[in-house]
């Protein structure tokens, strides 16, 4: 279900950030317009997307989803309407890749803290999913690969 996890140094990266905070039964519907306006964004003042868009999590709950929709640039974007420039800061994560259907990353998040809490490690309480195969490249689900990555304390 998901590859062996790792601790990865990943440097800073300027991305163009839309904000949600969304119920978890709208997910499906705000998503994908959400990354379509932060992709504009960036694409039409020719820094990006500079690699595969991802999403910071602020805050999961049973009911709601509070996150950014980041398509990382090659420089800083101008605001523009709901997208703002963001700096995603350098740090040491551990990461895994997951390789399923969306539908699975639920299971394949708990396997991933599961792992961590058996490693012993502290992270934030943030986490990062980068969309590495998605609908756009894969026609079949089961060739979806997400990355999902929480950063570590230090110390």
């Amino acid at each position: 279900m998901i590859e062996t996890p790792q601790q990865v140094d990943v440097p800073a990266q300027d991305v163009a950030a839309l904000h949600l905070h969304t119920p978890r039964t709208r997910m499906m519907q705000v998503m994908g317009p959400g990354i379509s306006e932060a992709m504009q964004a960036a694409a039409s003042q020719g820094v990006g997307p500079d690699g595969p868009w991802f999403a910071h999590h602020h805050e999961i709950t049973a009911t709601s989803f509070d996150f950014d929709i980041c398509v990382p640039v090659t420089a800083p974007v101008q605001a523009a309407g709901r997208v703002r420039p963001w700096t995603r800061p350098a740090m040491t994560v551990v990461r895994t890749v997951y390789q399923g259907p969306y539908e699975g990353l639920g299971e394949a998040w708990g396997a991933f803290d599961a792992w961590i809490a058996a490693s012993g490690l502290k992270t934030a309480s943030d986490l990062y999913e980068r969309y590495l195969v998605g609908p756009e490249s894969a026609p079949d689900a089961s060739g979806y690969r997400t990355e999902l990555s929480r950063p570590l304390l230090a110390g």
